[in-house]
């Protein structure tokens, strides 16, 4: 337990202990013979492996490694944390911020396809060469310290950043906030976009217990945005509490817009005639909403101009927020995976154009809420293909498949009605999407949803309809199905 700070006392810092001090070198010393990892890929199959559990909460053991490490952290830290949104609110803080010209490094995780993702600096993945010598000082810096892969790595993104010339940094939460490897840095500015019931064994079951596990994200005496309409009252006393300067949705800033452009008001500020973000779907303007106060709290130290915040908007990418691929049938990527972001997905489903039926790929981790993921989007899909994802997390085709039966949702066909609605088992994502694009008209849409994992394995599928025109793919498929 954390020693308790005197009212107006600081935060203390904490001095790095070298890596060269005696008491590291002699841990190094009597540890078994051990070859370091020469290639990324190993680096990751060994960090998956070696520590009891995959998710260890906490500050103790990977802040004694990061003391050892010894660096400090370059220009202001943007940390960013909440149940949903937060890789959106990163990547619009750092397309802006790129945008007014600054030197930027950004943390996002998990990774979709390249551990790389993870990592940029000014927009660009670190490559394998400039990441290998990261991981083998931080091997070297743990002597008998167990850490787990996220530890590990997030020890590897700090010491990327710590190297380089960087105006701003930021960095999102992996999981919660208050125990969480990233909380290690002291925040400049603090976002928590949402809070929601997601990580229930870790964080807690209702929204007051989360919200607090968040918001231990905030500083005294700094900036600490919530994105949230209802943000917890327990996040809002703990920011009280500390003597956070909490900027409150609906209270310090706000928005609004209409069907062709959005505008954003806070503390004496207002920014208007601003074009939508390129991410696609309503909900991302909370997080638009809330990226522009937190540069608005630090405008002092990072000055954007109205120009740059356009540009940037219009030019933020994130792979599988509610993305819309080109072609025919229509392809859906989603990596939400709780409730409440199933909630925006059935909201954002409903504000596109007509499609006559829709195909789900469904896959997700056996550890979420898949009841209810299902309530939400049980009226708005006609065809579920449930698919197994891999490890010991992941949810078998037959289990979905079963949730969707005590759901009420089975095969059922009735002309009379409209109705026409079937359930079937697949094996991996991209087996369920190509299944998917044969049955379905070139009207229709597939949406493929539930997980990171998902996403990511259906995507050498994706890429073959993007390759391959879609009326040449209808017709082969079409002659397939007919008898000979």
């Amino acid at each position: 337990m954390r020693s308790r700070r005197a009212p107006g006392q600081r935060r203390p810092r904490c001095r790095p202990e070298p890596v060269s001090c005696p008491k590291v070198l002699c841990s190094i010393l009597t540890m078994p013979a051990f070859t370091l990892p020469t290639t990324l890929d190993a680096w990751l199959s060994l960090l998956e492996t070696r520590h009891v559990r995959p998710i260890d909460l906490g500050l103790e053991r990977v802040g004694q490694v990061w003391r050892r490490l010894d660096v400090s952290l370059p220009g202001v830290r943007f940390v960013v944390g909440g149940t949903n949104g937060k890789g959106s609110t990163c990547a619009m803080l750092e397309a802006i911020l790129l945008a007014a010209g600054y030197r930027v490094g950004c943390h996002t995780s998990p990774h979709l396809i390249r551990f790389n993702e993870r990592i940029r600096i000014n927009g660009e993945d670190l490559s394998d060469e400039a990441l290998l010598p990261l991981f083998e000082r931080v091997e070297l810096a743990r002597g008998d310290v167990s850490l787990s892969y996220f530890e590990f790595t997030t020890l590897v993104m700090l010491l990327a950043f710590s190297g380089q010339p960087l105006d701003a940094l930021v960095m999102e939460i992996g999981l919660g906030g208050r125990l969480d490897a990233v909380n290690l840095v002291d925040a400049d500015c603090a976002i928590v976009t949402s809070v929601d019931i997601d990580h229930a064994d870790w964080l807690g079951d209702n929204r007051e217990a989360i919200g607090l596990e968040k918001a231990h994200i905030f500083r005294a005496g700094k900036p600490a945005i919530c994105s949230d309409p209802h943000p917890p009252k327990s996040l809002i006393r703990h920011a009280e509490t500390i003597g956070a300067d909490l900027w409150l949705l609906g209270r310090d800033y706000n928005y609004a817009g209409d069907r062709q452009q959005w505008s954003w008001s806070g503390r004496g500020a207002r920014r208007s005639g601003l074009a939508y973000p390129a991410l696609r779907g309503m909900n991302q303007l909370l997080n638009a909403s809330g990226a522009l106060a937190a540069l608005q709290a630090v405008r002092p130290q990072l000055p954007v101009g109205a120009q740059d915040i356009r540009r940037g908007l219009a030019l933020v990418d994130i792979p599988g927020r509610f993305q819309v691929m080109p072609g025919q049938p229509t392809i859906i990527l989603d990596v939400g995976h709780n409730p409440h972001a199933a909630g925006h997905l059935v909201a954002n489903l409903g504000n596109m154009a007509y499609h006559p039926e829709t195909y789900a790929v469904f896959g997700m981790m056996a550890d979420k809420d898949i009841d209810g993921v299902i309530a939400h989007l049980r009226n708005h899909v006609d065809h579920w293909i449930c698919c197994d994802l891999p490890g010991p997390r992941g949810a078998s085709a037959q289990m979905l498949e079963d949730c969707l039966h005590a759901a009420g949702i089975t095969d059922l066909k009735d002309p009379k009605k409209g109705i026409n609605r079937t359930v079937v088992c697949s094996t991996t994502p991209d087996e369920g999407l190509r299944l998917a694009r044969r049955q379905a008209d070139l009207n229709d849409r597939i949406l493929v949803f539930g997980s990171f994992v998902t996403v990511a394995q259906a995507l050498p599928a994706v890429r073959e309809q993007l390759q391959e025109p879609p009326q040449a793919f209808h017709d082969a498929t079409q002659e397939i199905s007919r008898p000979h």
